[in-house]
């Protein structure tokens, strides 16, 4: 591991890992175990979905938790809940302004919409979502719509939504504490064509820590 060590790691660091960029990523993250994600070098959006462990038809739903929080952005203190309406897990801490939550993941099919048929073949977080799914079974029947940590779609007054540059840095990061046993999976976005990763996709670290000795 070559990155410089986080500050202040939330406990014990029972898992430490490099998400090069493009890639995807998946975990079990236990009921009282801090998941942390750091953009290493900033700018880096980092699609995110979680399935609960003991049946994985209960997952993440954006709408359960915009519902609860009362706001689409997501901050210190927001939880998120699953399609039961089950707390998941809790942000207890972000040195991010804020979350986004409406924005969805890239397709192979969502860039050719929006940019031209010459991005047809480019990689998108949705093939990352089913690659990582793959491993445990699911299928594109399972994707939902997600959470896309650091990255800024602000939302107009005539409610247009955004994909502008980032709010983060290197080294900024959200922690989510565990409420239940959970799948954690991670796009490190490959979206080349927005600002979202400007223009530039990053690496990301993670750790899970637990507060056990």
């Amino acid at each position: 591991m070559n990155d410089p060590s986080p500050a202040d790691p939330p406990g014990r660091v029972v898992l430490d890992e490099r998400v090069a960029a493009r890639a995807a990523w998946d975990h079990v993250v236990r009921a009282g175990e801090i998941l942390r994600i750091i953009d290493l070098e900033g700018n880096q959006a980092v699609d995110f979905l979680m399935y609960a462990l003991h049946d994985d038809a209960e997952r993440y739903s954006a709408q359960d938790t915009i519902a609860a929080q009362r706001n689409i952005f997501l901050r210190t203190g927001s939880v998120l809940f699953s399609n039961l309406g089950n707390p998941m897990a809790r942000i207890t801490a972000t040195t991010v302004a804020y979350h986004d939550t409406v924005g969805g993941a890239c397709s192979c099919e969502s860039n050719t919409l929006r940019y031209g048929h010459h991005t047809q073949s480019q990689h998108a977080c949705v093939e990352n979502f089913l690659h990582a799914n793959a491993r445990h079974g699911r299928s594109k029947r399972d994707m939902v719509s997600n959470i896309n940590w650091f990255m800024n779609v602000p939302v107009e007054p005539d409610g247009t939504l955004g994909i502008v540059d980032g709010i983060s840095a290197a080294g900024l990061y959200v922690d989510l504490e565990a409420q239940m046993d959970f799948i954690a999976v991670i796009s490190n976005c490959p979206q080349i064509n927005n600002p979202c990763n400007g223009f530039n996709p990053t690496p990301v670290r993670v750790l899970i820590c637990s507060r056990k000795s």
